[in-house]
């Protein structure tokens, strides 16, 4: 599974930074709006050829880890 993060990547001159798939300007956003919209990883790889099913399982690897990153909360004084 470790290995599926590998095909996500930040580069600061790809889509400002954000993370995106090997590189290509498909971010991990998109991917992931177009399945909370309905559509299968199959329709999505039909679309845009360039995308793999292990990129699009990586998107939700990436995301699943995001949701598990600890808030920090201040108090202000």
């Amino acid at each position: 599974m470790e290995n599926l993060l590998t095909r996500i990547t930040i580069n600061p001159n790809i889509c400002h930074g954000k993370p995106t798939i090997r590189n290509m300007r498909y971010p991990v956003e998109m991917i992931l709006d177009l399945l909370s919209a309905g559509m299968t990883a199959q329709e999505i790889i039909t679309d845009y050829p360039a995308i793999e099913n292990d990129d699009i399982q990586a998107c939700l690897l990436f995301a699943s880890r995001l949701t598990k990153i600890k808030s920090i909360h201040s108090v202000v004084a």
